[in-house]
C-alpha cells in the first residue's frame, strides 16, 4: 500500500464515528474522495458518495459502511459517574477497564470505563460474566454538576479510545475496522478506476450510516434508492478463521493475507459472483468463498431488495476480534480487494443485465 493511502487509512480509522453519529469520519472521507471524484455529496441520513463517469451504464453502487459500534450514555448519577449502554453489538467482557472518548457538544471527554474490583466481588460470583449494566464511565466528576459543566448530556455517544498501530508491515491493528475499511476499500477502487483505464459504467461509491444499528435497512437502503444502481458491490469485514477457537467447519477458511472473500447466497446475486470470481482468477488475486444461506448481516441485505431489485455482490475482508478495540486485518487484502472490485467494474458492458435465465 502506498504512503497516501496508508495515511489515508489511519486517518479514517483514528476519527470517531459510531452509528447515527458518523459525521466526523465521513468528513474524512469525503475530503479524500474530493481530490480525485468527479463530484462528491452527502444526504440526510448520513451516506457519503463520490461518483465517476456520470450518465455510463450500468449504474454500479459500491457500498462500505463508515459506522463503527460505540457506546451511549444513559444516565448521570449525583456522583458524577455515568451509566451507559451500547451502540451496536459489544461483549461486555472487552469493555472492562477500557479508555473511552466521548463526543460531547463541548469537545472529546476522556473516560474510563469502572467495575468493581475482584477483590470486592464474592467468590460465587468471580467467574459470571459480565453485562454492561454492572460497569459504568468514570470521567473524574466530583458530582452531576461537574461532569454536566463539561458538556455531558445523556444520548452523548462514544468509542473507545484506542488508536492504529502496525503489528507488521502488513497487519494492522485498529477499533473501527468494522467496517471503515469497507468505506476505504470502496473508495480505493474507484482511486484506481479514476486513474487508469475509465470503465463504461456510472460508479458511486458510497460511505453507508448506520449499517450497526440498521435494523430497516440503515443508510445503505435510502442511498440505494437515490442513486437507483443496476449492480452492487458490498464490502464488509468477514470473521478470520486462521485464530484459535474459531469454527471453519461452519464459517469456512479465511486467512489474513489470504485475499477477499466472496459471499454466495441470501443477497448475493449468483451471476454477478461468477463474474467476480472469474475476474479475480483473470487477475490472478486469491479469494476464498463464504455461505450466506439465509442473510449476509451486511448492506447487501438492504440493497439488493431495493426498488425492482439489484443485482448484489458481498466482497468481505478477513478480519481478526470482530467488535473489539483492536481488530485485525491485513493491508494486503484492502490492496486486493480494491483491485478486484476495479477490474469487475471494468470489466462491465452496457448491455449486462444479470437477469437470470
Amino acid at each position: 500500500m502506498n504512503d497516501h493511502s496508508h495515511d489515508f487509512l489511519r486517518r479514517l480509522l483514528n476519527t470517531p464515528g459510531p452509528s447515527g453519529f458518523e459525521a466526523p469520519a465521513a468528513r474524512v472521507w469525503r475530503e479524500e474522495a474530493g481530490t480525485f471524484a468527479e463530484h462528491v455529496e452527502s444526504d440526510v441520513s448520513g451516506n457519503s458518495w463520490a461518483l465517476l463517469g456520470a450518465g455510463g451504464t450500468p449504474r454500479v453502487m459500491l457500498a462500505g459502511h463508515i459506522d463503527e459500534i460505540g457506546v451511549m450514555v444513559t444516565h448521570i448519577d449525583d456522583e458524577g459517574f455515568l451509566y451507559f449502554e451500547g451502540i451496536g453489538g459489544w461483549d461486555p467482557q472487552v469493555l472492562v477497564g477500557q479508555r473511552v472518548r466521548l463526543l460531547t457538544r463541548a469537545g472529546d471527554v476522556l473516560g474510563v470505563i469502572g467495575k468493581k474490583p475482584i477483590h470486592l466481588i464474592k467468590p460465587d460470583e468471580r467467574d459470571k460474566a459480565s453485562r454492561i449494566t454492572d460497569l459504568w464511565i468514570d470521567v473524574g466528576a466530583k458530582d452531576r454538576d461537574a461532569a454536566v459543566k463539561r458538556g455531558i448530556r445523556v444520548g452523548d455517544p462514544g468509542v473507545l479510545d484506542t488508536q492504529v498501530i502496525d503489528l507488521t508491515d502488513d497487519l494492522v491493528a485498529s477499533r473501527s475496522v468494522d467496517n471503515r475499511i469497507g468505506a476505504f476499500v470502496v473508495l480505493e477502487a474507484l482511486r484506481l478506476l479514476a486513474t487508469g483505464e475509465r470503465p463504461r459504467a456510472q460508479v458511486a461509491a458510497v460511505a453507508t450510516a448506520q449499517e450497526e444499528i440498521g435494523y430497516s435497512g440503515g443508510g445503505a437502503r435510502t442511498a440505494a434508492f437515490r442513486l437507483e444502481p443496476q449492480v452492487a458491490v458490498v464490502v464488509d469485514v468477514t470473521f478470520a478463521t486462521d485464530a484459535p477457537g474459531v469454527e471453519k467447519k461452519e464459517l469456512g477458511d479465511h486467512k489474513l493475507g489470504g485475499g477477499p472473500v466472496l459471499t454466495r447466497g441470501s443477497a448475493a446475486h449468483p451471476l454477478v459472483f461468477e463474474r467476480l470470481a472469474q475476474v479475480a482468477e483473470r487477475e490472478q488475486i486469491p479469494f476464498t468463498i463464504a455461505a450466506s444461506p439465509r442473510f449476509s448481516s451486511t448492506d447487501a441485505d438492504a440493497i439488493y431488495l431495493t426498488r425492482a431489485g439489484v443485482a448484489t455482490a458481498i466482497v468481505s475482508v478477513p478480519n481478526r476480534y470482530m467488535h473489539s478495540p483492536n481488530e485485525i486485518v491485513s493491508l494486503g487484502d484492502l490492496e486486493r480487494a480494491a483491485a478486484l472490485i476495479a477490474a469487475f467494474v471494468r470489466s462491465l458492458e452496457t448491455a449486462d443485465e444479470f437477469v437470470p435465465r
